[in-house]
């Protein structure tokens, strides 16, 4: 593996110097991106920074008026957050896990991503962080739930908690104030499981139902479409009668979800395909329509048409457009809203943990950023959190922003470091 490794970075070297030439020098970011036309890549970009982590003393570099410590340090991949009404806060700890090749760029994948501490052994546990004292550093830690399968998302809804395993939701009886899960688990909703293997949740505004993303299993429905049902959606369970749908479709990753207040709608962020350019198409941050079809793999923002795919011309007639881009592969997973008064200097708006591009002639992402919303709806260009992730040169990254959500005390953010292994806590200076 280290041999294809180093393979790899010669000849992914040589391509991002090629594609570095016609590199667009802005990224597709807004409400009206420019989107460059798309360019078939053949060899496709690969670029992925070594995992480094953090040396001590060295942490990301924080917005004038705000500071940065950790909050919770020594997990194994930290993935999602979840904050409990008495202050707890869950973390799943997960990772994609290797699985016999099946092609030489199967093992050029999975050579990189062993490299970028993106594949390996998953811990498959939520872990339970305590800070009694209030110092913005927990002192307790508990082992909340173990012998997951690639657990992701997870909610509370009274006395039953939901765990996003990568095959399915399983809810567990909880009793408040517990530091570990005792009673057995009831599977509920089932998965499949692989490919985009993340499985987000979160619980509708009324307590009733439960959203959960599914990302597709490969780039463009490679193995075919059969292989893709269920997948590249977000999903509806009920919680009354325990039946589940497909809410959205045609959303190739969708991971974090949140709720905007104003108008009680559901917002996604969603990672675009692979293979057609630095910027082409964006990843993007939109509302979602009950119904709703997003494109892919068809299309892309709108009706784009990807012709590497066999068309259905009546899903591309139906094609949402996203309400606003986030740049091309910036790989923006986590989610939160985020209301005025929260950290100073910040208004409405959404909070953005972007885990950073490995397919790009110029890396994009690697930071954790806010959108402003004005009534309900995005409103101007993005704004940096936190950033310093990556060095300058590219070659390695320090730590990679996935989940994100308001702290327990209500002023300050939490955001899941799974290259760092840390879990990061921003507030005000």
């Amino acid at each position: 593996m280290d041999f294809i490794a180093r393979a790899t970075a010669i000849v992914g070297g040589t391509m991002v110097l090629l594609r570095r030439m016609s590199a667009p020098a802005a990224q597709a970011v807004g409400l009206t991106p420019t989107i460059p036309e798309a360019k078939k890549q053949g060899i496709m970009t690969l670029k992925m920074p070594t995992a480094k982590g953090w040396e001590p003393g060295h942490k990301p570099t924080a917005a004038q008026g705000l500071k940065v410590n950790a909050f919770a340090s020594g997990l194994a991949h930290p993935r999602w957050i979840e904050v409990l009404p008495n202050g707890d806060v869950l973390v799943a700890e997960a990772l994609q896990t290797e699985r016999p090749p099946t092609s030489l760029m199967d093992r050029v994948m999975q050579a990189t991503m062993k490299r970028a501490k993106a594949i390996g052994v998953s811990a498959n546990r939520i872990s339970l962080w305590r800070d009694p004292d209030g110092d913005g550093v927990a002192e307790v830690r508990k082992v909340f739930l173990e012998g997951q399968n690639q657990p992701f998302g997870m909610a509370l809804v009274g006395d039953t908690f939901y765990v996003g395993n990568t095959d399915g939701i399983v809810a567990f009886p909880y009793e408040k104030g517990a530091t570990k899960l005792t009673g057995p688990g009831r599977k509920l909703v089932d998965f499949k499981p692989g490919g985009h293997w993340t499985r987000s949740l979160i619980v509708s505004p009324d307590g009733t139902k439960i959203y959960a993303g599914v990302g597709s299993l490969s780039n463009i429905g490679d193995s075919g479409m059969e292989a893709e049902e269920g997948r590249a959606a977000i999903w509806e369970l009920d919680l009354a009668t325990e039946k589940a749908r497909i809410f959205a479709s045609g959303l190739r990753n969708a991971v974090g979800t949140a709720w905007e207040p104003v108008t009680g709608q559901l917002w996604t962020v969603v990672n675009e395909r692979d293979g057609l350019g630095d910027e082409t198409p964006p990843d993007y941050l939109t509302s979602v329509q009950d119904g709703g079809f997003y494109g892919w793999p068809y299309c892309y923002w709108g009706k784009t048409v990807d012709d590497r795919v066999e068309q259905d011309a009546e899903l591309v007639a139906r094609a949402i457009t996203p309400d606003y881009a986030l740049g091309g592969h910036t790989a923006s997973l986590g989610l939160c809203w985020m209301p005025e008064g929260t950290l100073p200097g910040f208004g409405d708006g959404m909070v953005i943990g972007q885990h950073g591009s490995w397919n790009r002639s110029t890396l994009s992402g690697y930071k954790l950023i806010f959108v402003p919303f004005v009534d309900g709806r995005p409103s101007g260009a993005p704004r940096d959190i936190l950033w310093g992730f990556l060095s300058e040169d590219e070659k390695v990254s320090y730590g990679r922003p996935v989940g994100v959500t308001i702290g327990p005390d209500g002023k300050s953010l939490l955001m899941a470091d799974d290259v760092g292994d840390v879990i990061w806590r921003v507030t005000g200076a």
